[in-house]
C-alpha cells in the first residue's frame, strides 16, 4: 500500500522502470504480487500501486468477473512461484458492474460475450438486490469484490496456501476520486 501512497500524494517513485531492470526480468520474474482489476483504463494497477516492470502480475476483466481460466491465472504467480499475495481490485463507478446491474435487475442479457460477465456477477447482485443501500451499482462493486476475494480464499488450489500462511488474497477498492486504494477484505491480522 505504500506505492498507493505515493501515487495519492503525487510523489512518485516510478521503481524498476529502467533498462537495467528490463536486462534483470528478461532473465526471470518474481512479482510480489497477483493483482485482479477491472479493464476500465482508469484503473491501472502498475500506475495506483507505483510498481514497475516484474513487480505484479496482472490480470483485467470486466468488472473482475471471474472464470476457469482468469482463475487459473490467478493460481499461476502463487502456485508456481510462491507470490504471497493475490489483490481484487474494483472501483468507482464501475461500468462493467452497472452494466451487469442493469441486465440481471430486468432480467434482459447483455448483447454477444458481455453476457458471460453478467452471469459471473450473479451472485454479487443476488446479495445486492437483498440490500441495494443508496447506491445500488456501487453496493453491487463491493459485493463483487468481497465474493471474488473470498472464492479465491477458499478455492481448492489457494486455500491451502491461506491456510499455511504464505499467501494472502485482499479485496480491495479504488476510488477514481481520490486515488485511494482501500481494503475491504482479507487485510493481514
Amino acid at each position: 500500500m505504500e506505492g498507493n501512497r505515493r501515487w495519492v500524494s503525487g510523489n512518485l517513485d516510478h521503481p524498476d522502470r529502467d533498462p537495467e531492470r528490463r536486462e534483470l526480468v528478461a532473465e526471470a520474474q518474481d512479482p510480489f504480487g497477483v493483482v485482479l482489476s477491472c479493464i476500465d483504463s482508469r484503473v491501472a494497477p502498475e500506475l495506483i500501486f507505483d510498481t514497475g516492470l516484474g513487480d505484479l502480475y496482472v490480470l483485467r476483466t470486466g468488472g473482475q468477473a471471474i472464470g476457469p481460466v482468469v482463475t487459473g491465472s490467478v493460481e499461476y504467480g502463487p502456485m508456481t512461484g510462491g507470490t504471497p499475495l493475490v489483490v481484487v481490485l474494483g472501483h468507482q463507478r464501475c461500468g462493467a458492474v452497472e452494466a451487469a446491474y442493469k441486465s440481471l435487475k430486468a432480467g434482459k442479457p447483455l448483447p454477444g460475450n458481455l453476457e458471460a460477465l453478467a452471469k459471473a456477477m450473479v451472485p454479487a447482485y443476488e446479495l445486492t438486490a437483498k440490500d441495494p443501500g443508496a447506491d445500488p451499482v456501487d453496493t453491487m462493486t463491493h459485493h463483487q469484490i468481497k465474493v471474488t476475494a473470498d472464492g479465491l480464499r477458499s478455492n481448492a488450489d489457494l486455500g491451502p496456501l491461506v491456510e499455511k500462511g504464505t499467501l494472502g488474497v485482499v479485496g480491495a477498492y479504488y476510488s477514481l476520486d481520490t486515488g485511494k486504494v482501500e481494503v475491504l477484505t482479507g487485510a493481514p491480522a
